[in-house]
């Protein structure tokens, strides 16, 4: 039975790839896909938070003895997310300039709006599905949400 071959060359264009992220990086965008030659290259980075990102202990700065190290946690594994019912554009106000819904920090109560996902000209109501207060707010206002995406996190 013969194995095989192995590839002689890589199918991705690794140069590609390096422009993508330097682009995603100066436009400040989330996730940029293109196809060329019957090859497609997407490029994404995780979910934004929309808070000020947490202090980031320098790779180079060794771990206190007894301390795990610190392992980033998938937000859509935290038992307060709050994820997209449905695909759509996320707004976090009821209209542009207005006062956002909820901010970090922000305490909420069961069935308080968190935001508005438009979906099929149908503006959203999302409410929050119990008391607590807003930890993280993992989208972006005016920018598409997935069904299952992680939006926000009530502790």
């Amino acid at each position: 039975m013969a194995k095989p071959p192995k590839p002689t060359a890589s199918l991705v264009d690794h140069d590609l790839i390096l422009e993508l992220t330097k682009l995603l990086d100066e436009t400040g965008l989330t996730e940029i896909e293109i196809e060329q030659d019957g090859k497609r290259v997407r490029v994404a980075r995780g979910a934004v938070a929309a808070a000020a990102p947490a202090p980031v202990r320098p790779a180079s700065a060794p771990q206190p003895v007894g301390e795990p190290a610190a392992v980033p946690m998938d937000p859509s594994k935290h038992p307060g997310v709050v994820a997209s019912p449905m695909v759509g554009t996320a707004y976090g106000s009821a209209e542009p300039g207005a006062k956002p819904f909820i901010d970090i920090g922000s305490v909420v109560k069961a069935g308080d709006t968190l935001l508005i996902i438009e979906a099929m000209k149908t503006m959203n109501q999302i409410p929050a599905p119990r008391a607590g207060t807003v930890m993280q707010i993992l989208f972006e206002d005016g920018k598409p949400v997935e069904f299952g995406e992680p939006l926000v996190i009530i502790e």
